[in-house]
């Protein structure tokens, strides 16, 4: 009965993202391009962590590629920019957009949802400095434009690989994260990336479902 309804439990979440709440604010995204100006090599090389940046908006666009780098849809089958393994597909991506961070977009705190290429709005409000303080106070946080947030829900992955299945899921936000710094450098752009925060202050901050586990943030924006 555990394998059936483990199994259950994985095919659902590859097939279907539960809808968004009642009456919430979807937001929908342009079609992420297929093709850049600059190569893998390129962004590689460029590629560098970044702790201060400019105050300056992104843009829909921009904001757009960079959540498709990260858990995008690029198959017919449900299949990610990112490798997951069975296809359980395990995280679950936020944005925090700062006032005026992003030109068009509310600020606020946005949830992914990859099979619409949308952006749900879960809290409004500029929430950057309260992340920053959630994340041992590194202020520098706060100067970034919009964060990315990578969270997980075990259970999808747990549910087949049993405890084997969350070092599955620690490997597959390592692999988007690498997704967003490369994307992030080809649209000339910068990110950084922080691990170290209190799990509880974030996931209250952001106001995250229990389920959903904060795992790494990303802040992303031009350099200074």
């Amino acid at each position: 009965m555990n394998l059936i309804w483990g199994t259950l439990m994985v095919m659902c979440s590859f097939f279907f993202q539960p809808p968004p709440a009642p009456g919430a604010e979807l937001v929908r995204l342009p079609r992420p391009a297929l093709k850049g100006p600059g190569s893998v090599e390129e962004a590689l090389q460029k590629r560098r962590t970044v702790r201060l940046f400019a105050s300056r908006s992104l843009d829909l666009k921009q904001v757009s590629q960079l959540l498709w780098a990260t858990q995008g849809i690029t198959d017919s089958r449900g299949l990610r920019t990112a490798p997951s393994a069975g296809a359980t597909y395990p995280l679950e991506i936020y944005l925090v957009a700062g006032e005026r961070g992003v030109t068009g977009l509310a600020p606020g705190i946005y949830r992914y949802r990859s099979g619409d290429h949308a952006l749900e709005l879960t809290l409004q409000g500029d929430h950057r400095a309260a992340v920053a303080r959630a994340c041992l106070s590194q202020s520098w946080m706060a100067t970034a434009p919009v964060m990315v947030v990578f969270a997980a829900e075990f259970r999808r992955c747990t549910a087949r690989y049993g405890d084997r299945g969350v070092m599955y899921t620690h490997m597959e936000v390592g692999l988007a994260g690498e997704n967003l710094f490369l994307q992030a450098e080809a649209l000339g752009l910068s990110a950084g990336i922080v691990g170290a925060f209190t799990d509880k202050a974030v996931s209250q901050t952001l106001k995250l479902p229990r389920e959903h586990e904060p795992l790494l943030l990303m802040p992303v924006g031009y350099k200074h």
